[in-house]
């Protein structure tokens, strides 16, 4: 109604624009403004003008209607089968790349009636226990990189996502670089090692790699941890795929170790209702299994470490 006074210049030709009587604008209007204890037009003039107040009531209105309709439209599409909202709990050894690769060919879909997918993806970082803590409380719907040492649970879906590999490094100017291999458990534990900590924070936090009485510098994610490795400040092991490129660059000195070739099986899981998965869980389900995502997942490691 307002629009239609403010487009026009006069309650009179709203009223023939909108069918009805221009007393009843007037009326419409003058109880808005009580309601608000604020002069919407001004009316000293033949025409009706808005007044600053008016103004911004105009385009706040009709700001609130587009959400409006927004809102109407995502309903719509939800009861299609759509999730309203899906959580993507991700271990920090995943490859931000290839995730970002898939969140993008998530949004690209065109969906029925048109537009992208009205589930809004929400993703979170975790170490270690912590991917599948999120999982297991209910904080997440889908867990990217559970490592194998976690439990089942039957209220999830556990899968096998690929091998990672893990390399033991230091920098080329560690004391360490200089010794003959392999390293035994008694060299490596007289020099510090970097650890991720563990985001688990009901379960029981995992140690991986560290040794009786090991000085420790514990960092939060993997990315810091290869800093502060590169920088010579302590040993450790990183995923093969990570650190590849600066073992190359010669940034780092990748070195056997007494424990012989460290791998592990990451798996990917969800939570299981019993009932059909939503159609936004069911996209993410169907493209983990597939072979060339999970290298890629574990793999594409290249650019910059989130």
């Amino acid at each position: 109604m307002m629009d239609t006074i403010a487009r026009t210049g006069s309650f009179a030709a709203a009223a023939r624009e909108m069918g009805r009587v221009p007393s009843a604008l007037t009326y419409s209007v003058r109880q808005l403004e009580d309601a608000l204890d604020v002069l919407l037009f001004d009316r000293s003039s033949r025409q009706a003008v808005l007044t600053t107040a008016g103004h911004e009531l105009l385009l706040e209105g009709r700001r609130l209607l587009q959400e409006l309709d927004a809102v109407a439209n995502r309903v719509r599409r939800i009861a299609t089968g759509w999730e309203s909202e899906l959580t993507l709990a991700v271990d920090d050894a995943i490859a931000r790349r290839a995730l970002f690769d898939l969140m993008e060919a998530f949004y690209a879909q065109t969906i029925d009636g048109g537009g992208p997918p009205p589930t809004r993806l929400k993703l979170r970082v975790e170490v270690l226990a912590g991917t599948w803590e999120a999982l297991l409380h209910g904080q997440a719907d889908v867990a990217i990189g559970v490592p194998t040492q976690q439990l089942p649970s039957s209220s999830i879906h556990c899968e096998p996502g690929g091998e990672l590999e893990f390399a033991f490094c230091i920098a080329p100017h560690h004391p360490l670089a200089a010794l003959p291999e392999p390293l035994s458990a008694s060299q490596i534990a007289e020099h510090r090692i970097i650890a991720v900590a563990d985001s688990a924070r009901l379960l029981p936090p995992l140690t991986v790699g560290l040794l009786p009485g090991q000085d420790v510098l514990t960092v939060p994610s993997l990315a810091t941890k290869l800093e502060a490795m590169m920088r010579g400040l302590g040993c450790g092991s990183l995923p093969v795929p990570m650190v590849r490129r600066h073992i190359e660059a010669g940034r780092l000195v990748r070195k056997a170790t007494y424990e012989g070739r460290r791998a592990g099986q990451m798996h990917y899981a969800w939570r299981d209702t019993g009932q059909a998965p939503g159609k936004a869980l069911a996209w993410w389900i169907d493209k983990l299994r597939g072979p060339a995502t999970q290298r890629a997942l574990l793999e594409q490691h290249e650019g910059l470490l989130l």
